[in-house]
């Protein structure tokens, strides 16, 4: 294990100045802390309008760029940097970047909503383009030199057989001004970094297994820990018997607030064993059971619901009436889960009254808000320090176990306390993607167009992410502080591309915004996934009424020329396939947001009409998200958004009994493996004259709709239940 240490001496003879706090350490996402030092937090606000807030220049002769945004997977740190790069006119090897730190990067909120380049990375390429302008105009004064004879390259700015650093030409001091808008991006006329795919450093660490994610973090005389979970959701704490493990090896201290019950040990497995232990012998009281029994297609539909009208145009009613062909269908997705592969993990400290946590959570910020109000002490005196986590977009567990962990350290001072869930507990206690039911209703008239359009959705919230709403952390309900069962997320979640983004003059759309009966948050695209699903299923059973080609029944509805190129290019992609029997080509589009990227997707597919299994053999896509960044990580987003909505359709439902969640592990909760993953196409559309578009989410929707159409072509069997049920699929 690398030494976590080092010298006060040696960090600000690395770094130049003192206000950063931590050091990078190789190309890894670890931004680990000086053990030593940690106790002195830098909470200062940062002010994002400033020039030092996005960017410093370093003594080393590099630049620092600072986000909010944390690294997912997405590859977010190398196109932000490609940014930086294009703008400063200096080589990638110079570009250092921080991310996620309280009092150190600026607060951007959360990573979500396919949001980090359309905002931090586009905030770093003008604070990046001002600089330099900024800085050729300080260095003609320094230089004496006219500003159209200097050239800044590879953090030097030269010209007239002169030339000076970066560090020197500041003295050793920041930009501290506001940003300004600069005359020139270079990304739209350079354009030498922005639009290549370069590599991402961080997979190497990832394949050789170096020190990356907060699994991996490991401080001097930790100690570790373990929750005890109750039975049930609403389960409070009878009775336990403190002495049963204060004589095992390794016990520290066992921690009981309210119904929150922790163990500490010396070493990891100790504590599992403990908490075992625990387990086994605690008496709760489980005042509440969950429906079982009810199917949940019919228990979402019947629940109490807040109803709106969230778009009317038009006489939807009579055109449907007195339309040619009329067409119902329902469509149903369950409660999914993230299913990270590494189970939640978070590091915290209590020493002096102040609090630091290590963490994957995506809103460092957020987080210390809600934390704040959480243990009732002040922000000032919190410290949270973003590490990546294994996998995950969306709100899963990594708020709960930074909250559960910072609970424990406050109870067991002056020693870093490792708290990592286990699979069981990931599987059972995250937030999950919640079920939805959509109903559609649709006429055509005698050209096949579309005259009229009803829709209809249930859904829980799809967000409640902790922000200041402190009852969103899954301790809060334990400690008897008098939180409640969190509220419901927000409406615009659940209505996410619900509004179909073909020209329809005629519509209604109505949304049903139930509480369900399990724990729910931020999943990918949260309801993008299962109302495109719902609506590009139905536009090919609409088509195939209309006996129209689906691709052509879709252009022929829409007027937007990037959406119909995409489809064109996919049409174009897809012309050589072949179908034997048993397998089909299905076809989905959709805008995510209605506002983000472009995404045509298609889905080759092969039906066991034995088994009823299915084999996607193939999948295509064809993407336009503006301005591209980096294509192979707008390629590997897409890819790999195919793929998990893939397994989303085919394999993934969350079940439960009376008592708790019984989809616990992969066996109970199966998810797609290597060799479940179809082979994948990805042609991205880099429009240089356009803003870049979020694209992470855009791929979920038309995937699961594409292998569901794909299907109906090869069986002739219309699924609108999700996962595909492979009973439907059998040779009668």
């Amino acid at each position: 294990m690398q030494n976590l240490k080092t010298s006060r001496r040696t960090f600000i003879k690395s770094a130049g100045f003192i206000s950063i706090g931590f050091t990078m350490f190789g190309s890894s996402c670890i931004q680990r802390s000086d053990a030593t030092e940690s106790e002195k937090i830098s909470n200062n606000a940062v002010d994002a309008s400033r020039v030092d807030a996005w960017l410093q220049i370093l003594e080393n002769g590099k630049v620092k760029i600072l986000t909010g945004k944390m690294e997912l997977g997405q590859g977010v740190k190398t196109a932000i940097m490609q940014v930086a790069a294009e703008e400063l006119n200096t080589d990638l090897s110079l570009i250092e970047i921080h991310v996620a730190e309280t009092g150190i990067t600026p607060n951007e909120g959360y990573t979500a909503g396919s949001r980090s380049i359309e905002t931090s990375a586009m905030s770093v390429r003008k604070a990046a383009a001002y600089t330099r302008e900024k800085l050729i105009a300080l260095a003609s004064k320094e230089l004496e030199v006219e500003q159209n004879a200097l050239t800044l390259k590879d953090a030097t700015i030269s010209g007239g057989h002169k030339q000076i650093s970066l560090f020197e030409l500041l003295k050793g001091k920041q930009l501290t001004e506001k940003v300004g808008e600069p005359k020139t991006i270079f990304a739209k006329t350079e354009r030498k970094v922005v639009g290549k795919p370069i590599p991402r450093k961080d997979i190497a660490d990832i394949v050789q297994a170096k020190l990356h994610f907060i699994h991996d973090l490991r401080f001097e005389e930790m100690v570790h820990a373990r929750i005890i979970r109750p039975t049930t959701y609403t389960s409070k704490l009878v009775s336990v018997d403190e002495n049963l493990v204060k004589k095992e090896e390794g016990f520290k201290k066992l921690i009981k607030v309210g119904s929150f019950l922790g163990v500490i040990a010396e070493e990891e497995f100790q504590a599992i064993k403990m908490a075992k232990t625990i387990k086994e012998n605690a008496q709760w009281e489980n005042p509440d059971t969950l429906p079982a029994n009810t199917p949940l297609k019919e228990l979402i539909q019947f629940l109490p619901a807040d109803t709106e009208t969230d778009t009317a145009s038009g006489d939807w009613e009579s055109s449907i009436q007195q339309a040619k062909v009329q067409h119902k269908a329902s469509y149903f997705k369950p409660y999914i889960m993230h299913a990270a592969n590494g189970p939640s993990c978070a590091i915290a400290l209590f020493k002096e009254g102040k609090l630091h946590i290590w963490t994957h959570s995506q809103g460092v910020y957020p987080l210390r808000s809600t934390l704040s109000s959480l243990l009732e002490m002040s922000e000032d005196n919190i410290h949270i320090q973003g590490v990546p986590g294994s996998g995950c977009y969306g709100h899963n567990a990594a708020d709960d176990v930074a909250a559960e962990a910072a609970i424990l350290a406050m109870h067991y001072p002056d020693k870093h306390v490792r708290l990592q869930w286990m699979r069981e507990e990931e599987n059972s206690w995250e937030p999950f993607g919640t079920a939805m039911l959509m109903q559609l209703e649709a006429g055509l008239d005698e050209n096949g167009r579309i005259q009229g359009w009803k829709y209809d959705l249930w859904s829980d919230g799809h967000s409640t992410r902790p922000g200041r709403n402190t009852e969103n952390l899954l301790p809060a309900r334990y400690m008897d502080k008098g939180y409640k069962r969190p509220a419901s997320g927000f409406r615009g979640g659940a209505t996410r591309n619900a509004e179909p983004y073909y020209e329809i003059t005629n519509m209604q759309l109505q949304s049903h915004i139930f509480t369900g009966p399990l724990r729910r948050s931020a999943l990918r695209g949260l309801g993008a996934y299962a109302n495109i699903f719902a609506i590009e299923c139905f536009i090919d059973e609409l088509a195939e009424k209309a006996n129209i080609e689906p691709v052509d029944f879709r252009t022929m509805h829409l007027k937007d020329a990037r959406a119909l190129y995409c489809l064109q290019k996919l049409k174009t992609n897809t012309r050589n396939v072949k179908t034997a029997e048993n397998e089909g080509l299905g076809f989905a589009f959709s805008r995510y947001k209605n506002s983000a990227s472009y995404c045509g997707v298609a889905a080759h597919v092969f039906v066991d009409r034995k088994n009823g299994a299915v084999k996607v053999k193939k999948m295509w896509a064809v993407i336009d998200s503006g301005e591209t960044i980096n294509p192979d990580g707008l390629k590997n987003q897409t890819e790999g958004g195919m793929i998990q909505s893939a397994s989303w359709a085919l394999k993934e439902a969350v079940k439960f009994d009376e008592n708790h969640i019984t989809s616990i592990d992969w066996a109970s909760y199966p998810i797609f493996r290597y060799n479940d993953a179809p082979e994948t196409e990805v042609e991205v559309i880099d429009r240089v004259d356009q803003p870049p578009l979020g694209a992470g989410e855009a791929a979920q929707g038309p995937a699961t709709a594409a292998i569901v159409n794909a299907i109906n072509k090869a069986t002739g069997i219309r699924i609108r239940e999700l996962p595909v049920n492979q009973v439907l699929l059998k040779q009668s």
